[in-house]
């Protein structure tokens, strides 16, 4: 009885209020698990299970008074356990674990049927069955007979089929317990439900196998159980591959297992490395539904963004068929829209992994129509939803997919529908129906914003179908100040996509002043969102947008200085970004609050940042902060020694062609000063780099490092005389440095543009 003491305990709180409920007859149903004798147990295990289906407060009880641990102490005990031995004396039938099969005690006389008899004595205690232990399966007592059905004699062991009746019905109770509530499921996570159902597994007995990966499914489709579990024995992956075969069963659900569990890339290559694809292609044709739709589930999370699945699935021969073209005729209009949906899914993942070409038939004339029909208002909200995210993800990344679907069915219109939904003219007439898509009704507006943003994020005359269609720029602003996460990180995404038509910037996005709404959202967001967000705010700040100018009076400097100090570099690049497009062609007062904003601590920081873009960014700022004389000499008389500094590095280091040009870019803005440039001539280590660069290989870094020898030799203005002198001397030790030779090689150069660059600057040296 001490196994009581083992009970798996739901959480404090609603232990307690559980508890108090706790009925007589619930304390009885797990007494009868203790009976000595094991058919009454068998007994009790099968009310136990009529009384806890659609229970879920019988579930409960029974539970949090320990029914859990002793459901699993029978399940693991097997054939071994003291719990189930039963002694017929009197004839000599001796049995430890269970009963022999097929034999029947009547009054003191002992019948056999199949089973060797010795003398008159039946005994099976290891003296007769000689070499072997006796196993036995499957007890059935009624009244005060024993009988027993089917004894087999195998070689020299006895196998009887009864305890495997008593562990299956086990299986089930716990296969129904895990059919309540997400505290049911932690429970039995809690009691180590999973390993013992991976063990039963070995068991031979069918019946027994489905009924554990029955109950395995039910726990892993779970969200609160921990994936991982079914990845710690790395036994156990190949042994549910090898059962796959045994049964339709079986092959619903281990698939299903397999799709709930894959969570990651490292899931989808142990998965595929233990042969999945082989194992699972087969089931595409098999004669059930449910097997070929989980099948098509399966293949659907495996080659989601993974090109080592995807590459393998698009050779792989079913019944004489292609994968995909198997896949192809799942898209039929008369086929479940499930079926529809997931093969297109299937498709998709593997055209985006680059298995398959987004101009391939199968895409463009099968895939995206199918997609476009989900969107249709005539489908159920999941399916709409699902339908709108997977085509958006289709053609994210290629523009002629975007444009094929722009003029499919009038997609960007029906698309306006998901706004409306449900609406009070709706022809949904089932009241469950009904209040479940009130309940989600948010998520088709997420899906809606996903799909415009993947529309829109190339072609313009498609950005301006979407800004026309009814009221979509209120609706995207609606969007962004909603309750859930998810609603306003897609509408962000769909501006975002949005702003980067010069036109919208110029007209829409002013008239409807988008950027209050986007700086109420960078205020404490989640990081997603704030990289959203403040990517589309860099758009807003370029030059030519209306909006720029109000959104620097709202004080966005310091909210953009402290991005760049973020651990995410793809906020460091962001505020970065904001803060280049803010100091383009900007007056001194705006350049001067960046400077102390960010404090050149930071901004020095941000120069050596181990992320290329954020350098390139931090390059691009500086650049356009040292932009007009007035500004270049100011800030080079505070900050040049640490700037130049910072350039020699840059140049000796190993980064990429790009960042030594912009490096080079901002030794030519310095070298247009008219008191900055002095830094550069005194700086003997500075012109020799300048000089290597000139005669570099790559025409980008000789432009600009040419560039900015033209501009130090270039006369600049103040009194004339002091102007000829300071021309005149560096003219000299520029050209005792070899730079009129090498700008003499350079006017013959290949590229046009290196060549117009050296005669100019050597027009300068002849005036």
């Amino acid at each position: 009885m001490g196994g009581r003491e083992m009970a798996c305990l739901l959480e404090a709180p609603l232990r307690i209020s559980v508890l108090s409920e706790v009925t007589a007859t619930s304390r009885h149903y797990v007494d009868r698990l203790f009976h000595p004798d094991p058919q009454k147990v068998l007994q009790g295990v099968i009310d136990m299970k009529n009384a806890v289906i659609g229970n879920n407060k019988q579930k409960a009880n029974l539970i949090v008074l320990g029914a859990v641990p002793r459901l699993l102490y029978l399940l693991q005990q097997g054939l071994s356990s003291s719990e189930l031995r039963t002694e017929v004396l009197g004839s000599e039938l001796r049995t430890e674990g269970a009963v022999v099969l097929r034999t029947e005690v009547l009054g003191s006389e002992l019948r056999t049927e199949g089973a060797v008899v010795l003398g008159s004595e039946l005994r099976t205690e290891g003296a007769v069955v000689l070499g072997s232990d006796l196993r036995t399966e499957g007890v059935v007592v009624l009244g005060s007979d024993l009988r027993t059905e089917c004894v087999v004699l195998l070689g020299s062991e006895l196998r009887t089929k009864g305890a495997v009746v008593l562990r299956t019905e086990c299986v089930v109770v716990l296969g129904s317990l895990a059919m309540g509530t997400e505290n049911n499921i932690k429970s039995l996570v809690d009691c180590h439900i999973i390993p013992a159902l991976l063990q039963g597994l070995v068991c031979p007995d069918l019946v027994f196998i489905e009924a554990c990966l029955r109950c395995l499914r039910t726990v892993f489709i779970s969200p609160v159980t921990p994936v991982q579990l079914l990845y710690t024995d790395p036994t156990v992956i190949p042994h549910l591959m090898s059962l796959l075969s045994r049964s339709p069963r079986t092959q619903d659900y281990i698939t299903q297992i397999f799709s709930h569990c894959c969570k990651s890339p490292e899931h989808q290559t142990v998965l595929f490395n233990h042969g999945a694809i082989q194992n699972i292609a087969p089931m595409l044709i098999s004669l059930s539904y449910k097997v070929r739709m989980q099948a098509l589930k399966c293949f659907s999370v495996l080659a989601y963004e993974n090109t080592q699945v995807s590459m393998t699935l698009v050779n792989v021969l079913v019944d004489g068929d292609l994968l995909s073209q198997v896949f192809v005729r799942m898209l039929q209009r008369d086929l479940p829209i499930e079926m529809q949906l997931t093969a297109a899914k299937c498709l998709t993942y593997m055209c985006r992994a680059g298995a398959i070409r987004t101009d391939d038939r199968c895409i463009v004339l099968k895939t995206l129509p199918c997609l476009v029909r989900m969107c249709s208002k005539e489908r159920l909200l999941e399916e709409r939803v699902e339908g709108a995210e997977t085509l958006a993800y289709l053609m994210e990344p290629d523009v002629e997919l975007q444009r094929i679907a722009s003029v499919t069915d009038h997609l960007v219109a029906m698309l306006a529908d998901y706004f409306k939904y449900p609406s009070s003219v709706s022809a949904i007439t089932d009241i469950k129906r009904l209040d479940h898509d009130l309940k989600h009704a948010h998520e088709l507006r997420q899906a809606a914003f996903k799909l415009y943003a993947s529309l829109g994020s190339n072609d313009e005359d498609i950005r301006k179908k979407i800004t026309e269609t009814e009221n979509m720029m209120d609706r995207i602003v609606s969007g962004l100040s909603e309750s859930s996460i998810k609603v306003r990180l897609a509408a962000v995404r769909c501006l975002h996509s949005l702003s980067r038509s010069v036109q919208q910037l110029r007209t829409s996005f002013h008239d409807h002043a988008v950027w209050k709404p986007l700086m109420k959202l960078l205020q404490n967001a989640p990081d997603e969102v704030l990289v959203m967000a403040s990517s589309t705010l860099c758009n807003l700040l370029l030059e030519f947008s209306p909006s720029k100018e109000p959104i620097l009076e709202s004080g966005v400097v310091e909210l953009l200085c402290s991005l760049t100090q973020s651990d995410s570099p793809a906020l460091r690049v962001n505020g970065i970004w904001a803060l280049m497009n803010m100091a383009f062609q900007a007056d001194q007062k705006v350049k001067g609050e960046i400077v102390r904003a960010l404090g050149t601590e930071q901004l020095f920081r941000l120069l050596s940042d181990p992320d290329t873009n954020v350098l390139m960014k931090t390059l691009g700022l500086l650049r356009n902060l040292l932009s007009t004389r007035p500004h270049i000499d100011q800030i080079m008389s505070s900050h040049g020694k640490q700037i130049m500094q910072t350039v020699t590095l840059i140049l000796e280091g190993e980064h990429n062609i790009e960042v030594k040009e912009q490096t080079l870019c901002i030794l030519a803005n310095i070298a247009d000063g008219n008191t900055a440039k002095e830094l550069i001539m005194t700086n003997d280590d500075i012109l020799q780099k300048i000089k290597y660069y000139m005669g570099h290989s790559n025409v980008k870094l000789q432009l600009a490092a040419t560039f900015c020898i033209s501009n130090l030799i270039w006369n600049e203005e103040g009194s004339e005389a002091d102007a000829m002198t300071g021309c005149q001397e560096r003219q000299d030790k520029l050209r005792e440095l070899g730079f009129v030779d090498i700008l003499h090689k350079l006017t013959q150069a290949l590229d046009p543009n290196l060549c117009e660059r050296a005669k100019t600057a050597m027009q300068h040296y002849l005036a």
